[in-house]
């Protein structure tokens, strides 16, 4: 077993989620990870899978190789109202599956990161059984598939130095999952837009946590409280021979009472702009640690 460890903020929720996607897309990558966080010191992630691979490494080699492709069922006409500009869009063949009914619009297709044979999917936000989390408006019909690949061509050329610290990489975006509040702001609470300026203002974001922790979301959501609050847990350790299977990490960020050390946050969002629309996250408190 090879294993790694990054920083992490447990009070930004799109780093916990990150975390969620790192082990996801190991496990995926590399076969049977598992992960812990530790909060002992500065908090940290630790993550660990089979072979002598890097797992961190492994995981950040793949994306800077991964195309991003936007997949539409079979059939669907949605593809005639894909942009070029978006980048690759395919119809699957009539047995490959669809994980949730047919989008109302190509804002929500599915997401495949592409490497030969080997793909990661971002698909959580057209899921219509649970809360999908999809904080981001799709303005213009603009979709998650675009924005992925936006995200990736970023930070792309990037990866090789951020393997002790993906989650600083940062750069200069205009558009994302909302997921990193580091980037977001609420026009009434600050006294102005930035769109009001011209492009002299530039909102620098976080691309490798918006892309790892889409990953993330598509096997665990957050507890939804309403529609401006949530909850999310991180499992911890107390002894560097814990470690936690995907499962179990995926319970901890839903809130799910474990009998292991947990802590638990609850975040609030804003509308930065016209209600029932984009969603950005405003405050992060932390209830009770277990």
């Amino acid at each position: 077993m090879a294993d790694a460890s990054i920083p992490v903020d447990l009070f930004n929720p799109g780093q916990v989620f990150a975390c969620l996607g790192i082990v996801e897309a190991a496990a995926t990558l590399l076969g049977e990870a598992e992960a812990a966080f530790d909060w002992t010191g500065e908090s940290r992630f630790h993550v660990r899978s089979p072979g002598p691979a890097h797992p961190i490494a492994a995981v950040l080699a793949f994306l800077a190789d991964a195309e991003v492709v936007a997949e539409v069922p079979h059939e669907s006409t949605l593809a005639t109202g894909w942009k070029s500009g978006w980048g690759r869009v395919e119809s699957l063949g009539p047995v490959e599956p669809y994980p949730y009914p047919e989008p109302g619009s190509v804002a929500t297709l599915r997401a495949a990161l592409c490497v030969g044979s080997r793909r990661l999917v971002l698909d959580h936000w057209g899921d219509v059984k649970r809360d999908n989390v999809k904080f981001w408006a799709g303005s213009g019909g603009y979709p998650g598939a675009a924005l992925a690949r936006d995200a990736l061509a970023l930070v792309r050329d990037r990866l090789d130095d951020a393997v002790n610290d993906p989650f600083a990489v940062a750069a200069p975006q205009s558009s994302s999952f909302r997921l990193d509040w580091r980037r977001d702001y609420i026009p009434m609470e600050i006294g102005f837009s930035l769109n009001e300026h011209g492009g002299r203002i530039e909102t620098v974001g976080y691309p490798l946590v918006e892309l790892l922790g889409a990953l993330g979301l598509g096997h665990a959501r957050p507890q939804r409280l309403d529609r401006l609050a949530y909850r999310y847990g991180a499992l911890g350790r107390t002894s560097t021979i814990a470690w936690y299977p995907p499962c179990l990490l995926r319970a901890a960020l839903g809130g799910a009472p474990l009998p292991f050390p947990l802590r638990r946050f609850h975040m609030s969002l804003g509308w930065p702009g016209q209600e029932g629309q984009a969603r950005s996250i405003t405050t992060v408190i932390e209830e009770s640690p277990t």
